[in-house]
């Protein structure tokens, strides 16, 4: 399979998710675990899974001391940026006309708004990863495609049901969660027409650690939050439980 379509399954993968919010009417019970799920997956993925790549990588040309300092630095960067992006996210007050003044749904929105942006800039070294695995072997890109295609399926429901609930509009989350996906065969595009030379093994391993701080970030800062403080807080519990064990299950099947 051409290395631009696998990409583009895997970017696909996350307007999966989305159909929940079709399927499923968008309740804050269901918000409370959707940000969980989603915050829990994002802490696995960024600790058990990026991060521990890159440290591989990086052992190969540092030592110990400078290898752990160039991961915590990337991550300390990616963490910044998240916060400063946040900054530039209209406030709950700038949102309250939007949504009737619903605190609530206000709240929803800003936190699907960032939810998205952070998928949005994690899903570009995606594409541009699963691009260059298929470009490399075909074999390994089907795996690299079927791992992260797994993967953006709960990215694609953290979106789609703040998304959901806030706007009313099932289909609207729906979208919006694809439109976050569609961000990896973007990235593997311009890769494959105008970035090529740039994207060696370290820029492409410091790019992914950047983007665990962005994701951590969003998990600890807006996910894990919002799925403790909606009233429905043990169902937001078990969400984030229900995260961390999908996700660890999903890396150690598919390494």
């Amino acid at each position: 399979m051409h290395p631009l379509l696998l990409t583009t399954l895997a970017g696909l993968s996350t307007g999966l998710g989305g159909l929940l919010a079709v399927v499923c009417r968008p309740t804050q019970r269901l918000l409370a675990v959707s940000a969980g799920f989603a915050g829990g997956v994002m802490l696995v993925a960024s600790l058990t899974d990026l991060v521990p790549g890159a440290l591989r990588f990086y052992r190969g040309y540092l030592p110990p001391l400078g290898c752990g300092g160039a991961v915590v630095l990337l991550l300390a960067a990616g963490m910044l940026l998240a916060a400063l992006l946040g900054h530039l996210l209209p406030e709950e007050a700038e949102l309250a006309d939007r949504v009737a003044g619903d605190a609530a749904r206000t709240a929803a929105l800003r936190t699907a708004l960032f939810t998205g942006m952070a998928l949005l800039l994690h899903n570009f070294p995606e594409g541009v990863l699963t691009y260059f695995a298929g470009t490399a072997d075909p074999s390994l890109g089907l795996r690299t495609t079927l791992a992260i295609a797994l993967h953006n399926i709960p990215e694609g429901l953290a979106v789609a049901v703040p998304f959901a609930f806030a706007l009313r509009s099932r289909l609207g989350g729906a979208l919006a969660a694809l439109a976050s996906g569609l961000a990896e065969p973007a990235g593997a595009l311009r890769a494959m027409l105008f970035l090529r030379r740039w994207f060696t093994p370290g820029f492409l391993n410091g790019t992914v650690v950047l983007v665990a701080g962005v994701m951590l970030w969003v998990a600890l800062a807006q996910l894990l939050p919002s799925a403790w403080a909606c009233p429905h807080r043990k169902t937001g519990l078990l969400g984030i439980a229900a995260g961390v064990l999908v996700m660890l299950l999903g890396i150690a099947a598919l390494p």
